[in-house]
C-alpha cells in the first residue's frame, strides 16, 4: 500500500507552497510538455492528436492522467517492452519519465480513471521539488517522524527472518497456494534497488502502517509529530473525480474484487460515496486503499476509526477479503 504514503509525501510539499494541485505536470517535468493522445494505429506507429488540456498534478494523484500500466489493453504491450513495470522496473525514476515523455497518452487528462504509473510520476515529482532522492525524502518527511521503523523499499539483511513470503493461487495439480516470493535472500525485496516505485515498491508491517493510518485518522498528526494539516487530510479524502463522478463512470476496465460503483477517488485514496451503490456494508466518507498482495486499510472519519489488514496473496482478486472484512468489522460495532 505504497501509493497513499507517496501521495501524502507530495502533499507535504503542497503545504509548503512548492506546487499547486492544478499546476500542469509539465511545469515541473519538461519531458511531459506536448504529450499527445492516441487515437489510432499502434503505439509503435501511433495516430495522435493534441490533448484537450494538459495533465495536472491532481490528475496524477487521482489516476486521471492518461497514463496506464503494463496490463492496459491499448498501451500495455508497449509499456512492457519499454520496461515501464512499476516496482519491477530497472533504472531510476528519471529514466521512466524520459520514456513516458516519448509515448502517447491513452486518453485526455480527466477523461478516464486508469490505474497505472501515475504514482511513480508523483514519486519523481517529490524528487524534483525536494532535491532529494525519493527514499531519502520519504524517510525524512514521513517515516522517521512517524516512527515507521520497518517501512522502506528494501528489507535489510538483519530483518529477512521477519519477512513474510508472498503466495499466488495454485493452478491444476498445485497446492491451494504456491509461494511466489520467498521470505529469504532470493526475494527481490531484499536486493538493492535503484527504481523506487511510488506505485508499489515498499514493504511495511502492520504496526508501522497503523501508525500511518492513525496519523490520518488524527487529522495529520501522531505523537506530537505534525505531517499534514487536518484540512489538507480532509481535502485529500474528498472525491476529486471530475463532475463528482464515481469510478464506474470514469473507468473503462474492471477492478478485480472491488466494486467501482458508489466509489469516488481523492488525492491518493478511494472514497466511499454511497454504500448502497457500493453494495456492501460501509459508511459514507470512508477512504481507503488496498495493496497488490490483498492488504487493506481504511479510515472512517465519522467514526474515528482506522483499520489495517495485512496478508500476502497475489493478486488481490484471489479472494474477496476486503468486502468480508467490512462486514465483519462494521457488523461487530453496536454503539
Amino acid at each position: 500500500m505504497t501509493k497513499p504514503i507517496v501521495s501524502v509525501g507530495l502533499m507535504t510539499l503542497y503545504e509548503e507552497g512548492r506546487l499547486q494541485i492544478d499546476d500542469p505536470v509539465s511545469q515541473y517535468i519538461p519531458q511531459f510538455k506536448g504529450l499527445q493522445v492516441l487515437v489510432g494505429g499502434t503505439a509503435e506507429a501511433p495516430q495522435v492528436r493534441p490533448p484537450a488540456r494538459e495533465m495536472t498534478i491532481a490528475d496524477l494523484l487521482r489516476h486521471t492522467s492518461g497514463l496506464v500500466n503494463q496490463a492496459d489493453p491499448v498501451l500495455g504491450h508497449t509499456y512492457t517492452r519499454l520496461g515501464l513495470l512499476t516496482s519491477s522496473s530497472s533504472g531510476i525514476l528519471a529514466d521512466m519519465v524520459a520514456t513516458v515523455g516519448t509515448l502517447p497518452l491513452k486518453c485526455d487528462a480527466g477523461a478516464q480513471f486508469n490505474y497505472g504509473i501515475s504514482t511513480d510520476v508523483v514519486g519523481y515529482l517529490c524528487e524534483v521539488l525536494s532535491g532529494q532522492r525519493f527514499d531519502t525524502f520519504l524517510r525524512q518527511r514521513l517515516l522517521e517522524p512517524l516512527g515507521m521503523v520497518d517501512t522502506s523499499f528494501r528489507v535489510p539483511a538483519e530483518d529477512v527472518e521477519r519477512f513474510a513470503a508472498c503466495y499466488r493461487p495454485g493452478s491444476a495439480g498445485e497446492p491451494l497456494l504456491v509461494v511466489e516470493d520467498r521470505a529469504d535472500a532470493s526475494s527481490r525485496y531484499t536486493q538493492p534497488r535503484t527504481y523506487l516505485s511510488g506505485a508499489g515498491g515498499m514493504v511495511s508491517t502492520a504496526s508501522d502502517y497503523m501508525r500511518f493510518c492513525t496519523m490520518l485518522r488524527n487529522g495529520g498528526v501522531l505523537d506530537g509529530q505534525r505531517i499534514l494539516g487536518p484540512r489538507t487530510v480532509a481535502f485529500m479524502a474528498l472525491n476529486h473525480l471530475p463532475g463528482g463522478a464515481d469510478l464506474a463512470q470514469m473507468s473503462p476496465g474492471s477492478a478485480g474484487e472491488t466494486s467501482r460503483a458508489g466509489v469516488g477517488f481523492g488525492l491518493g485514496f478511494a472514497r466511499v460515496l454511497d454504500p448502497t451503490v457500493l453494495g456492501g456494508l460501509s459508511v459514507p466518507g470512508e477512504y481507503y486503499w488496498g495493496g497488490a498482495a490483498s492488504t487493506a486499510c481504511w479510515i472512517a472519519p465519522a467514526e474515528d476509526r482506522a483499520v489495517v489488514f495485512m496478508t500476502q496473496v497475489r493478486p488481490s482478486s484471489t479472494y474477496p477479503i476486503r468486502r468480508e472484512l467490512r462486514a465483519l468489522i462494521y457488523g461487530a460495532i453496536i454503539d
